[in-house]
């Protein structure tokens, strides 16, 4: 059992535990390891005040460390198969992959149980709150500060597949996992923490793991994960960036498009700018339209045909020309209705129930092919 308090290597009443990790071949580097205590304190015992966030893999906290530093623990829900080694062992590789548009983990809890995260303290939470929330909560981001948090993820995203190493797919790229410092500046969250609960299948490519509405296609029905798939869903968070919408929950028109669909349309009537939220006044034009055709690029139905994240840096970010010749339709996962079987389950629950074995997502099979639809845009 390891036990320690901030700042050392050492448990709640003093003694150095540099030996015993050493002892068991574990090497904490740059990870500080905190105390289930330590961390409950530091959170009023983990009080819903104390509340600002959560997700598939585990709630967010506000705490406070004993100098008084703010801090954001995430309290991990899905149960670890991994030892203590095995686990600070990817705590260690997130750790150590730092990039100003990555959000920094600082510590872990590894006591008993408890498998907890300690990061960096976000000013204005996320994205989604930010941008997406309700109009009385959400800030009002002008185009500046969205281009800004635009270039910035991409930055972000473009180091997790290209420099980090080993290379990090993050597989849930979306508005929520997006943070915002105090100056409205991007950071990236939950990258790497995927690896920290290996499901039964023994190939990486076959998990899905996502939110519906960011999700690429052929990842979403046949479990094909590469760095494409991230490309896919920054695509969409660019269009939601841009219109103040989330894809995941807004329809378009009669025909209740979803956000890459009505986007492709508006594209083919010659009106893209229709996109743009409302809210904005002010803005570039040229930089704009650059940026919706950038989105367009990203969410092509062929995976080979999508950009790659350094290439979409480069073309938000200096102007360089779009080949719109080459640019081809978007392709659409939506989920209609759901197998008998699985009760009417949401997209995630049935990824939930796959990574426990109990629903296979890795194949055609594996999902009603009438309540799935992989198609061009209407």
């Amino acid at each position: 059992m390891i036990r320690s308090c901030f700042g050392a290597l050492r448990d709640c009443k003093g003694q150095n535990i540099a030996g015993q990790t050493e002892a068991e071949g574990i090497s904490t580097n740059n990870v500080q390891l905190f105390s289930y205590n330590y961390l409950r304190s530091a959170t009023l015992n983990f009080h819903p005040s104390r509340k600002i966030g959560g997700g598939g893999y585990g709630v967010v906290y506000k705490g406070f460390l004993r100098d008084s530093t703010p801090v954001a623990i995430k309290s991990l829900s899905a149960e670890s198969k991994q030892g203590t080694k095995e686990f600070l062992t990817e705590i260690n590789v997130i750790s150590d992959t730092r990039h100003p548009n990555l959000v920094e983990l600082i510590g872990c809890c590894v006591e008993d149980n408890h498998r907890i995260l300690v990061y960096e303290y976000m000013e204005n939470n996320s994205l989604a709150s930010a941008l997406l929330g309700s109009k009385s909560k959400h800030d009002a981001l002008d185009w500046p500060k969205r281009a800004v948090i635009c270039l910035g993820t991409a930055s972000g995203l473009a180091f997790l597949h290209e420099e980090a190493e080993p290379h990090i797919v993050h597989r849930d790229i979306k508005a929520s996992n997006i943070l915002l410092d105090g100056n409205f500046h991007p950071k990236i969250g939950d990258f790497g923490l995927a690896k920290l609960f290996p499901d039964n299948v023994t190939h990486l490519s076959t998990r899905v793991a996502g939110t519906v509405g960011y999700l690429a296609p052929e990842y979403a029905l046949l479990g094909q994960l590469t760095k494409k798939a991230d490309v896919y869903g920054f695509g969409v968070l660019l269009l939601e960036i841009i219109s103040g919408r989330s894809s995941s929950k807004a329809a378009f028109g009669e025909e209740l498009l979803v956000l890459v669909e009505w986007t492709w349309k508006l594209r083919e009537e010659e009106r893209l700018l229709d996109i743009v939220d409302p809210e904005l006044t002010g803005y570039p034009e040229d930089e704009m339209m650059r940026f919706i055709k950038v989105a367009l690029f990203c969410t092509q139905r062929s995976a080979n045909q999508r950009p790659t994240m350094k290439q979409v840096v480069e073309m938000l970010s200096k102007g360089v020309h779009l080949n719109e010749k080459a640019l081809t339709k978007p392709g659409v996962y939506r989920v209609n209705t759901f197998n008998k079987d699985l009760g009417g389950t949401s997209s995630e629950e049935i990824s939930t129930r796959a990574e426990k074995g109990k629903q296979p997502v890795n194949s055609y099979d594996s999902i009603n092919t009438d309540s799935v639809s992989l198609m061009f845009p209407r």
